[in-house]
């Protein structure tokens, strides 16, 4: 019997944990990190590579994913689908900025009920949507990365050149959060099968220059399988697999018990993933469109995000 293809992100994680850099970071919060890593997961047979050792918010991960394809750049947007995933950094900005203790909560219901509050205080900058769906050239022009990739896989799928990314160097000083997960390339396969009528198949490769073992990682994972399942369905392909190369990996100091906990469960068999319907493109799906069944992960682990 095969292995789980979990254990591929529990033996970097338990890796990381006892031979990991022990660093002092960004957050200040400290982690332990290596450097280099990948992971493989085959989607073909309708699987969906959510992890089960710890509950994973797939749908929260998937709204997420759908705000990047909208090309926005707005908390409030994501709130008003209870997503709240983003608060941290507009909320540190606003606190130090102002000197007041406000709560997330009380920041959260400013951004939702006042529109003015919002724009000022709830943008992030020209972070993932923005460079993904509204890449600003020197000439003034923008260019849509995601519709690119998409007539591409279905003019010329076998280009070696269908990949975006979000590391726009002009634009990192403004973003809150510099691109964590900046490079995705698409590989089209299996043309010659087609003549017995089978589809051809999908691949998604993404590299992570900086991956949060704890939460990030997770989260990543399921939604960039939510992408490759979509643009798949787009150009009349079938996901094959997900493949996750990781740079600077690394568990956050104050997740080490997070780590042991998950080390000591047995992972359960992945769900699957069925999209219930066909949009028109890439901008018409909504979370309503994803069907997950068989998802029986072992109870979720709180932990804190280092801003």
């Amino acid at each position: 019997m095969a292995r789980h293809a979990e254990y591929q992100y529990l033996d970097l994680v338990e890796h990381v944990l006892h031979k990991g850099d022990r660093r002092i970071d960004r957050t200040g919060v400290g982690t332990l990190a290596a450097f280099g890593a990948m992971m493989r997961f085959d989607m073909s047979e309708g699987t969906f590579p959510v992890y089960t050792t710890k509950r994973v918010y797939w749908k929260t991960a998937v709204k997420e994913m759908l705000w990047f394809l909208t090309g926005q750049t707005n908390i409030r947007s994501l709130l008003q689908q209870n997503v709240r995933i983003w608060t941290d950094w507009p909320l540190d900005k606003y606190r130090k900025a102002t000197g007041t203790r406000i709560s997330q909560e009380d920041f959260e219901a400013r951004i939702l009920a006042d529109n003015g509050f919002a724009e000022e205080w709830g943008d992030l900058g020209p972070v993932y949507g923005k460079q993904w769906r509204r890449w600003l050239a020197p000439d003034g022009q923008e260019h849509d990365q995601i519709a690119t990739i998409i007539e591409t896989l279905k003019t010329n799928p076998t280009s070696r050149r269908m990949l975006f990314h979000a590391w726009n160097v002009a634009d990192l000083g403004q973003m809150a959060l510099n691109p964590c997960h900046n490079f995705y390339q698409f590989f089209a396969s299996g043309f010659s099968g087609s003549e017995a009528g089978e589809k051809p198949k999908l691949s998604l490769m993404v590299g992570i220059r900086s991956n949060d073992l704890g939460l990030g990682n997770p989260f990543n994972t399921c939604q960039q399988a939510a992408l490759l399942a979509m643009v798949a369905q787009q150009v009349d392909m079938v996901p094959h697999e997900l493949i996750c190369v990781g740079g600077d990996v690394h568990l956050y100091l104050n997740h080490i018990e997070l780590a042991e906990t998950i080390l000591k469960r047995e992972p359960r068999p992945f769900p699957k993933l069925r999209l219930l319907r066909r949009p028109e493109s890439i901008d018409g799906y909504r979370i309503e469109d994803f069907e997950v069944t068989g998802y029986d992960p072992h109870p979720a682990i709180e932990a804190p995000v280092a801003v």
